[in-house]
């Protein structure tokens, strides 16, 4: 009986004994491969910085940290910089390199290193104004009174040939007598004559009114003037009834068939300006329409004020 009892003891320890061993087995299985998940993170952290991830600024991208956080300029949210991950394509310390994200919130452009024409568009402002090669005073040739105006006010239109003005002048009526004069005395003092009729041309008589003067002998204190050139009346210098001496202004007229577009550049400029250079511009009083042309001339003086 006592063996049976030791028999069934030993039975139920070999039980229990492989029970134990059964459930050590499970739980190596289990927690055994612990160790190797817990290396697995530390691997990566040092993995992590190993690379030496760093943050920048989208807009300033100077700005380098070793973690998250805000722009010390703008405090925006840093964000990562992109790094190669390759010991051959390590990145200069020095140079700056942007995620194409990054790259677009800073509105980087780039473009390929090529040898090309430097072209500069530059923006100038300017005025139209009247070309100085069509622009004319009309004086008056003759001392005397203004009779009568045909042209009273600035901005009007004349064409050449036009009558715009009628002079009252005592000389021009001496003159004319004179001439009269020499025209008896013409067998035995004809350079008389030549003189009397030199000096009513040099106050623009034409050779027709003063053989009109010799055959009817009739003179005339009235002078008209007329325009020596087509255009606007840019500027009116008299009235009727002022008197004026010989070569006084009467009128500045200019010619509008052909104007200048001048523009002001600044110093920096000229180095990218040269006659003949093509130039595009528009105007305030005709919008949406473009207007080409090509630098005639560049002044040489510049601007003390500007």
């Amino acid at each position: 009986m006592d063996t049976t009892k030791i028999k069934n003891i030993l039975i139920k320890n070999t039980k229990y004994g492989l029970i134990l061993i059964a459930g050590l087995f499970l739980g190596w299985l289990i927690f055994g491969g612990s160790d190797n998940h817990d290396a697995t993170p530390e691997h990566g952290h040092t993995h992590e910085q190993a690379t030496g991830q760093l943050w920048t600024c989208a807009m300033h991208p100077q700005i380098k940290q070793d973690k998250a956080g805000k722009c010390p300029l703008c405090g925006m949210d840093l964000i990562p910089l992109k790094t190669s991950g390759k010991a051959e394509g390590a990145i200069d310390p020095n140079a700056i390199q942007l995620s194409e994200e990054a790259a677009a919130l800073a509105n980087v452009q780039t473009t390929r290193v090529s040898r090309q024409n430097p072209v500069k568009e530059i923006q100038l402002y300017g005025t139209i104004q009247a070309d100085e090669r069509l622009s004319q005073s009309q004086t008056s040739h003759v001392n005397g009174r203004i009779e009568k105006l045909f042209v009273s006010f600035t901005g009007e239109s004349v064409g050449q040939g036009q009558t715009i003005a009628i002079i009252y002048s005592p000389e021009l009526l001496n003159a004319q007598q004179e001439l009269l004069e020499a025209g008896k005395m013409q067998a035995t003092q004809p350079a008389l004559v030549q003189a009397a009729r030199e000096k009513l041309r040099l106050w623009k008589l034409s050779d027709e009114q003063i053989v009109e003067i010799e055959q009817s002998k009739n003179v005339s204190p009235l002078i008209e003037v007329k325009a020596n050139t087509s255009g606007i009346v840019v500027s009116k210098k008299v009235n009727q009834g002022d008197y004026v001496n010989q070569g006084s202004v009467l009128f500045d007229i200019a010619g509008l068939s052909q104007i200048w577009a001048m523009f002001d550049a600044y110093e920096t400029d000229l180095p990218f300006l040269k006659t003949g250079d093509k130039i595009t511009f528009t105007l305030q009083a005709i919008p949406g329409r473009m207007f080409t042309g090509n630098i005639s001339f560049i002044d040489p003086v510049l601007d003390k004020t500007t």
